[in-house]
């Protein structure tokens, strides 16, 4: 099959996505599913995008594009937002519902687990009402075989009236008899009759007074009898996009107002009021996914979770939950920074060593010496150090990071901070979101749509920050490492390390919940909403996997991303440092001035300078710290670890300027790709500068007390 390679960012807020066709062979099919059933990684294997997947609710907040070619046809598949329904009680189920109504796919492939069949054929049912052009593909049938659980997939598809196809999508089990049918659904050589289904007989009645109706209005364009029971149901969000769908409104339509009141009454006469109606429709549902689940699936051990249960037992319980939590984040840390030190001395010795040949050929062809200094001293050293120093901790700390999402245990995670965040008054999908921003603050903030109440999405949005995200951790396990656990020596030197980067990592958890609480209590004041939080089954890694993805997903995002800024600000301060007015650089005023500020902080002016500068990505941070002191004199090679904290040692640092640049790196704006989101989110200036301002703030507060107060019990 050949497939082509296409990546398009969809808003879920966006329910007027149109996808333009460029041939008549062009097919667009949509992917639907429940969070965490595989739908993603049907989409990658499908298309051959890289998508990243993750084995947790919530993770894809934003919809995909990917195209792939099949039997003479160009497939278009859009990769929806995981949702449990399509009654739009959150910006995720809008858009799914809306593209299925009005982005009229050929197709629309319907995710389930084979695992829990029952609860994934609510969503099946709900696509049923509005198209018949649907195919259920069951997925992880690897893990139903390793819990003997048998599904008739013959039964299943003749009880739902469309075809069902079993899949394993991480080994690419099913997928061509997927296409197969995909392809043929589309192009209308295989006929489909859904199942019908129908509710209490008033609710059937009040439909058939408005169905003819609609019928007349809507002209064949979307499903009337579906769009029947949803004006029932007083939809607003529905009838705000079908207006835009069909160029009016259709309550504008005298007949249909008076038809629809007539219907509302009939229903309130007869016991059924608007609160009551979509219970009743939601019962009926479940009801039905009941039936047909006993009629096709049969459990071999009825007892098949009870391995996950007994782990669960342990890894989210009151007592276990939170040591095993912190145990589990110090041991990558602990793994991290022990296993970084080697390859980066060798890494440092190799780019270092090119530095030497550079400088002899430049000076062999007779180049100025601003030349030199641009090129050589300014942009390729602040490279070399950025890769010698960043590359070895990402490529694996990554690993060790994706290793624990794609067991399940993320999830975990957010289950044992849920009670936490409800005390901050703040939402307990925040935890969710928080798990985000591990690996990109700009992603914990889009992934902050999953969160309902607008207060409590903005309390996320702005309190995202206080974990670090891909480009600080290096900052942080570099100066744990090279300052922080310098200062113990021996065999303590990598405990040390990792206690303080576990310390600093608690610390941001603890400064989020704090935040969150305040903002809850001050500006944003109201009570925390309730949600239901699925825990997914554990699932064998797959490390092949896991190794591709978090070296070429993140560790080389990551790492082009911050040699892509740190580049030019070289350049700025190579420059910075040797443009000189009276004999003073203009890097030097510029210390100068924040340097009183600075010292209150228990830092200096040119860290709070390389901060501002920073401002492009967390990643050049200690560069422009390392850059402006080596132009200030100290022009030191850096061949091992050592070298660096002796220059940061002979520029004044000590163990209390490490905690201080640590907490406040914990702890300042976000980056400028975070703050680009932030605004892009919220419509607001004025939240994109609380974004900015109060992360901020906390840092300043935070560095202020800590510095004064060790000063005051002299310890240093």
């Amino acid at each position: 099959m050949g497939l082509t390679n296409q990546s398009t960012g969809i808003s879920i807020l966006d329910s007027e996505l149109r996808i333009e066709l460029t041939t008549a062979n062009d097919r667009i099919i949509a992917l639907a599913g429940n969070p965490n059933v595989g739908k993603s990684t049907v989409f990658n294997n499908l298309t051959g995008l890289n998508q990243h997947t993750g084995n947790w609710p919530g993770k894809t907040v934003t919809s995909a594009q990917g195209k792939y070619r099949y039997k003479g046809n160009n497939f278009i598949l859009i990769d929806l937002p995981g949702t449990y329904s399509l009654m739009a009680n959150s910006a995720e189920e809008e858009v799914a519902r809306n593209f299925v109504c009005f982005g009229k796919p050929h197709a629309t492939i319907v995710v389930v687990d084979a695992t829990c069949l029952e609860r994934n054929l609510n969503l099946v049912l709900q696509t049923l009402e509005i198209t018949n052009n649907v195919v259920v593909c069951v997925n992880l049938i690897d893990e139903a075989e390793r819990k003997k659980i048998h599904i008739d997939y013959t039964e299943l598809s003749k009880r739902l009236g469309v075809l069902v196809v079993p899949t394993n999508a991480r080994s690419n089990k099913g997928l061509k008899e997927l296409m197969d049918t995909v392809h043929d659904v589309a192009n209308k050589q295989i006929a489909t009759k859904s199942i019908d289904i129908t509710y209490d007989d008033v609710i059937e009645q009040a439909i058939k007074i408005i169905q003819p109706k609609i019928w007349k209005l809507v002209d064949g364009k979307i499903n009337n009898r579906w769009v029947a029971l949803k004006l029932l149901d007083g939809d607003t969000a529905l009838l705000e996009s079908l207006e835009k769908y069909l160029g009016f409104n259709l309550m504008d339509n005298t007949d249909l107002h008076e038809l629809l009141d007539k219907a509302k009454t009939f229903l309130a006469d007869n016991g059924i009021y608007p609160e009551q109606l979509r219970d009743k429709i939601v019962s009926r549902l479940i009801s039905i996914a009941e039936d047909i689940s006993k009629s096709v699936v049969s459990f071999e051990n009825k007892h098949y979770n009870s391995m996950d249960r007994k782990i669960d037992s342990i890894l989210t319980s009151k007592l276990f939950g939170i040591p095993i939590m912190v145990a589990l984040l110090a041991l990558v840390f602990w793994i991290t920074i022990e296993g970084a030190n080697i390859p980066s001395s060798l890494i440092a010795n190799l780019l270092f060593g090119i530095e030497t040949k550079l400088t002899e050929l430049f000076m062999a062809l007779g180049s100025p010496e601003w030349l030199h200094g641009i090129l050589v001293l300014g942009i390729y050293r602040t490279l070399a150090w950025v890769v010698s120093v960043m590359l070895p901790p990402m490529a694996i700390f990554f690993p060790l990071f994706t290793l624990l999402e794609d067991l399940g245990y993320l999830p975990r995670v957010a289950f044992n901070l849920d009670n936490f965040f409800k005390k901050a008054c703040a939402h307990g999908k925040q935890a969710l979101t928080m798990c985000m921003g591990f690996g990109c603050n700009a992603a914990g903030v889009i992934g902050c749509r999953i969160i309902d109440s607008p207060r409590e999405r903005l309390i996320a949005t702005i309190t995202n920050v206080f974990v670090p995200c891909n480009g600080r951790f290096p900052t942080l396990i570099a100066i744990s490492a090279i300052f922080i656990g310098g200062t113990a020596g021996g065999t303590f030197k990598s405990l040390t390390s990792t206690l303080a980067l576990t310390g600093i990592v608690l610390f941001g958890i603890l400064m989020t919940l704090l935040v969150s609480f305040i903002l809850s209590k001050t500006i944003l004041k109201g009570i925390p909403s309730s949600f239901t939080l699925e825990l997914p089954p554990y699932r064998k890694p797959q490390v092949g996997k896991i190794i591709v993805r978090s070296v070429f997903d993140r560790t080389l995002f990551v790492l082009g991303r911050a040699v892509a800024i740190a580049a030019p600000a070289g350049l700025v301060i190579w420059l910075m440092a040797n443009i000189t007015i009276s004999d003073i650089s203009l890097l030097t005023y510029a210390a100068n001035f924040l340097d009183p500020f600075g010292r209150l902080l228990g830092m200096d002016g040119y860290i709070l300078m390389a901060f501002i500068l920073g401002l492009p990505a967390n990643e050049i941070v200690i560069p422009i710290i390392l850059m402006s002191y080596m132009a200030s004199g100290t022009m030191i090679e850096i061949e091992e670890l050592e070298d660096l904290r002796q220059i940061l040692v002979s520029n004044g640092w000590t163990w209390l300027t490490g905690i201080c640049v640590m907490l406040f790196s914990l702890m300042h704006f976000p980056c400028g790709t975070t703050l680009w989101t932030i605004r892009k989110e919220t419509q607001s200036i004025k939240w994109t500068f609380a974004s900015f301002a109060i992360p901020t703030a906390a840092g300043i507060i935070i560095c202020f007390i800590v510095a004064n107060t060790v000063r005051l019990l002299g310890l240093v």
